[in-house]
């Protein structure tokens, strides 16, 4: 949510307000438009980043990282802090700066990814150092958790759940709320996209660069567009890769995202179903009816983990999910779900499935620090995901509002996916209980006065349908320039060789396409798949 402006000014009047916002704007800092002075962040603003080795045994060698403090509250930046981490290729090339990349969710780690991915971005090491970072609230960086309430609040939307009577599913909401709030500690009141956007200034400045230079996925155009609103003039070469809805309310975004998941979902057992060693046997049209038992079997009997705890029906859905984000990781699913369904091997799926390896809810301290990669809760990504997305919004339906909606909305996201419905609707009732989100994004992330942006679309993108690239486009108006990606999958840059290559051009060498110009599919037939994945 949008933190209140400070009452109490922790900036010392100088000459006058002209020679304050002077003061400001050089350090990167937003003036207020009134003239009122605003919180002294110059500590921040000051840092400098300090790399060294990154720690971990599955940590390539070349990797490094650091860390940058910010505020807690950007309104009140005395009131406490926390550290953000950062991992970073150090450029090969005649440096330019730095590319900051976020690879979306929200809630998704940057600095896994960049160590298991760093290979498709070593591109850019010709003249960038490349650099991610785990946002507030993910990750290292005070990541958030829901212990068992995301679980109990499913069990209230399951098939089965009389909504005559939603005051038991309300009652159970309220209490997975609180649940999120007592695991989560203190950095729940400000998770979101516009402290997230501050938190990248910071970092932009620690990093010795005059203005960032950015490649954001999926939710990271999300974020991407929110720091063009909030530093037009400090936006650098921008590629939003994926573009996110910026004005859809969470209801629709999650019959569009179940549509789209349903319809990659359909495309993977197309593929799954031409080889004998698919789990699902090779009837194509009993493989998806396999795919519903197998679900709901897991629902009414969860299996054990390794861990010590269960793995439901819902865990797989959100596991599948975000395995079919990318055709590149099917023969990878493939193998996890036989070893589910044959030997009941949770392992496999629990790769896809899970944003850290401590269990769920673990206590870490609450004093703001980096935690170590093993203590991260197995949860991070779901609650993260939901804390984010429950911040941006500005819609919070009452009790009477939801029981009046419940069984329409259940009706509606079961239509869109018999698999992905049940899931994206928790998704969205779990925003029930939290504060109201912020008004920012929908309301000014719009008409952009900065340098032109890249916007590329997926028209087969199973998560962020087209029409949403074409939507932000003309909502951030003549900055906005876009990349017509024929092709299928999550995203274009790591699936299509031509939208790599013109990303590329436009972030090391400034050289944009025109404006709705296009790049063909890729070959996407089995043996392609499996050629990419050895």
């Amino acid at each position: 949510m949008l933190a209140k402006p400070s009452t109490r000014s922790a900036v010392r009047h100088c000459a006058g307000t002209g020679v304050l916002a002077l003061a400001l704007l050089g350090a990167g800092l937003p003036a207020a438009a009134d003239g009122h002075p605003q919180p002294d962040l110059t500590r921040f603003y000051r840092q400098k980043v300090t790399w060294a080795a990154c720690k971990g045994p599955e940590m390539p060698k070349d990797l490094q990282c650091a860390k940058v403090t910010v505020p807690l509250d950007y309104a009140r930046p005395r009131t406490g802090t926390l550290d953000v981490a950062l991992a970073r290729y150090q450029a090969t090339g005649q440096k330019l700066g730095s590319v900051l990349l976020n690879f979306g969710g929200p809630g998704g780690a940057g600095i896994p990814e960049l160590a298991a991915e760093g290979r498709e971005f070593m591109d850019l090491t010709n003249g960038y150092d490349v650099v991610t970072f785990d946002p507030r609230g993910v990750g290292q960086s005070s990541p958030v958790s829901c212990g068992e309430a995301t679980d109990e609040a499913s069990q209230a939307t399951a098939d089965n759940a009389d909504l005559s009577h939603p005051q038991t599913l309300l009652a159970q909401l309220r209490k997975a709320a609180g649940e999120c709030a007592r695991h989560s500690g203190p950095v729940l009141p400000y998770i979101g996209t516009v402290n997230a956007s501050r938190d990248l200034d910071v970092i932009r400045q620690a990093l010795g660069d005059k203005k960032l230079n950015y490649l954001g996925f999926s939710y990271g155009t999300r974020l991407g567009a929110v720091y063009a609103a909030q530093f037009p003039h400090k936006v650098g070469r921008f590629t939003l890769d994926g573009v996110d809805t910026l004005t859809e309310p969470l209801s629709e975004q999650g019959v569009a995202g179940a549509e789209g998941q349903q319809t990659a979902l359909d495309d993977f057992l197309d593929w799954c179903a031409m080889d004998v060693a698919c789990p699902f046997g090779q009837d194509r049209r009993a493989a998806g009816d396999q795919v519903v038992r197998l679900v709901h079997s897991l629902d009414e009997n969860p299996v054990p983990t390794d861990s010590g705890g269960s793995f439901s029906g819902q865990d797989l859905v959100g596991a599948i999910g975000q395995a079919l984000y990318s055709r590149q990781l099917w023969p990878s699913l493939e193998r996890a779900l036989a070893s589910l369904v044959d030997d009941g091997d949770t392992r496999g799926v629990l790769t896809f499935a899970t944003g850290g390896a401590a269990p769920a809810g673990v206590a870490r301290s609450g004093n703001g620090g980096l935690v170590d990669p093993q203590d991260v809760p197995s949860d991070n990504l779901p609650a993260a995901l939901m804390a984010i997305n429950c911040a941006d919004d500005p819609d919070r339906p009452d009790a009477a509002q939801i029981t009046k909606d419940l069984k329409n909305l259940r009706a509606a996201y079961e239509q869109a996916s018999p698999v992905f419905g049940r899931y994206r609707l928790t998704e969205l009732l779990m925003c029930y209980g939290r504060p109201k989100g912020t008004d920012f994004i929908r309301d000014r992330v719009k008409n952009v006065h900065s340098p032109k942006m890249l916007l590329v679309g997926t028209r087969g993108d199973p998560a962020t349908p087209y029409r949403w690239t074409v939507e932000t486009a003309a909502r951030l108006g003549s900055s906005a320039v876009v990349l017509d990606n024929k092709g299928d999958g999550h995203t274009g840059y790591t699936s299509s060789k031509c939208v790599h290559r013109k990303v590329d051009d436009f972030l090391l060498y400034g050289s944009l396409p025109p404006n709705g110009s296009s790049c063909p599919a890729d070959g996407t037939d089995r043996s392609d798949i499996m050629n990419t994945t050895n």
